[in-house]
């Protein structure tokens, strides 16, 4: 007890306030933009010289963004030195949290929680409270991203479904996690669609989708390279995710989008309207028939998908019951 009180009474650097107050709030993500709010509420003493500077006379904002342009410099050297010190890079903006070793409780002598009532009209929303999602958790999630926003309509296929008939590992990285389809002649003159129909022309697109939690330096290799396995059949293949931990990831991701054609889509749990893509996919003006036939033949989930494009290739409908979406 004698310790928090000492800790408490002291003054603290920007980084040691920045690191007792996430340690306060394990697993919770935080912007620059809150922390700055809640270290400067609750060591209100600590700030009151530069607050009296006369950059900041009469300007409490400007005073605010140098306290998280502050935050900013400090956060490299804090999460290199304090191992349990996470950041996410996207999607913006930063955010970092504390996770505490799994054998440990976080240990805080000083409550952040009574300093500040934040006022949403303040542009500072409350800290997002981790919700734990798995893979299969964000397929729906991922599916109504397209269906509203991209007017997709998709289908989940399910590895379980799949025959095994080659044995162990002999279907690894065969098929996505989820296939779409556009039909991009929906609104087209019937001159136009027979046209098409009996020319070699395209009236659909279709889409395959690798899922993924997070990308991060550990598993954007393998995650990027299972998307190119089974997806390069599709006119666009797409790699999702819900975040990317850092710049040097993200560098990765572009480096490997552009020498590949995959693109990447960042999704956003909370309201999937608001995901986005991030990295385009490069169009591929056929579809690999090969491929195709090779995945139809192994997982029932796929045939039923290509069932489907092959009666809208015929008949022009899409009946909505059929689909995921």
């Amino acid at each position: 007890m004698g310790f928090f009180i000492f800790i408490k009474s002291m003054k603290l650097s920007q980084a040691q306030k920045a690191l007792e107050f996430l340690k306060s709030n394990p697993n919770q993500k935080f912007t620059a933009r809150f922390i700055a709010d809640k270290l400067i509420a609750t060591y209100p003493q600590d700030y009151i010289e530069k607050r009296n500077n006369i950059k900041f006379a009469n300007n409490e904002g400007a005073f605010k963004q140098q306290v998280i342009r502050e935050l900013y410099s400090i956060f490299p050297d804090l999460i290199q030195n304090n191992p349990c010190v996470k950041y996410q890079e996207r999607p913006r903006p930063r955010q970092y949290w504390y996770e505490p070793p799994s054998n440990l409780s976080p240990i805080t002598g000083i409550d952040f929680n009574n300093s500040l009532n934040i006022d949403a009209e303040d542009n500072n929303p409350p800290p997002i409270q981790e919700k734990i999602f798995s893979e299969y958790d964000l397929y729906p999630i991922l599916i109504e991203y397209l269906s509203k926003e991209l007017n997709l309509y998709s289908l989940r296929i399910d590895e379980k479904k799949s025959s095994n008939n080659r044995g162990q590992n002999g279907n690894q990285w065969l098929h996505p996690d989820i296939v779409a389809i556009q039909p991009i002649d929906k609104k087209w003159h019937e001159l136009v669609k027979t046209c098409v129909k009996h020319g070699s022309g395209q009236n659909v697109r279709l889409w395959s989708f690798e899922v993924k939690k997070e990308l991060n330096n550990s598993n954007i290799r393998s995650s990027f390279f299972q998307a190119v396995s089974n997806s390069s059949w599709a006119n666009e293949g797409y790699l999702a995710a819900t975040s990317i931990s850092t710049n040097e990831v993200e560098e990765e991701l572009r480096m490997l989008s552009a020498l590949h054609g995959i693109g990447v889509i960042l999704l956003n749990p909370e309201n999937p309207t608001e995901s986005e893509i991030l990295l385009p996919a490069r169009r591929r003006p056929e579809v690999d028939w090969q491929s195709i036939n090779r995945i139809l033949n192994e997982n029932s989930d796929f045939k039923n998908f290509i069932e489907l494009v092959s009666i809208y290739y015929q008949t022009g409908r899409i009946r909505t019951q059929d689909w995921n979406r």
